[in-house]
């Protein structure tokens, strides 16, 4: 009985302390989420950027669209606060745009003037609609049509971060669950629980900022 008691206590005291190693462990490294599905577009200077384009490089997508009045402005001004913290030539960005009929290369280029980009690895992308829409659906990232809308168009906030070997990853949350995409997003709480447009937090962006530097050094 005393052996069983001593077995039950010895369990109750290493179990947690296992569990908070493997967490610990597991966090000191990033998930490989997928491989980054294969994409061929052409970007703000009528060049051709497909994913292999961006090998060896670290870099984050983002689906959104110049004529956007709500969450795209924040969405690129995030990613703008994450490109100067970086300040790094193996960084990148990749915002491809869902609404390719009025965003033509020249009008892309036009948005990236407009918001100061000159870091040459951030290239908004344009093409066929459906091949663009179909690649959303492969990167598990929302994109479609809302008619309540003036726009008439609706997208998901998230952003997918992308190593060097061309695979996407993220890091683990509070419970050791990978959370698979960050939100590119502000929020008026420090956790990031209450989203606004308005919002002055954006926490998952920081996350980004120390990932980031994570996998330029791998």
């Amino acid at each position: 009985m005393k052996k069983k008691l001593g077995l039950i206590l010895a369990l109750v005291t290493i179990v947690p302390l296992l569990v908070y190693i493997w967490r610990n462990q597991t966090n000191e490294e990033l998930f490989q989420v997928m491989d980054v599905p294969k994409f061929e577009l052409t970007n703000q200077n009528n060049q051709t950027i497909s994913d292999q384009d961006m090998l060896g490089k670290v870099y984050v997508v983002e689906f959104f669209f110049t004529n956007c009045p709500t969450i795209c402005p924040i969405m690129n001004q995030n990613l703008k606060e994450v490109e100067k913290a970086i300040s790094d030539s193996n960084f990148g960005v990749i915002s491809i745009t869902i609404d390719p009929k009025r965003d033509t290369p020249e009008n892309l280029k036009i948005h990236a003037d407009r918001l100061g980009i000159q870091n040459p690895n951030w290239h908004f992308l344009t093409g066929d609609r459906d091949y663009i829409y179909k690649l959303s659906t492969e990167f598990n990232i929302y994109v479609g049509e809302d008619e309540s809308t003036a726009e008439g168009l609706n997208h998901s906030g998230k952003l997918a971060l992308i190593d060097k070997n061309g695979k996407i990853r993220s890091r683990y949350d509070e419970r050791g669950f990978p959370i698979l995409y960050y939100s590119g997003l502000n929020y008026t709480d420090p956790e990031g629980k209450n989203g606004s447009l308005a919002g002055q937090y954006h926490p998952q962006i920081e996350w980004l900022k120390e990932d980031i530097k994570k996998l330029l050094e791998e």
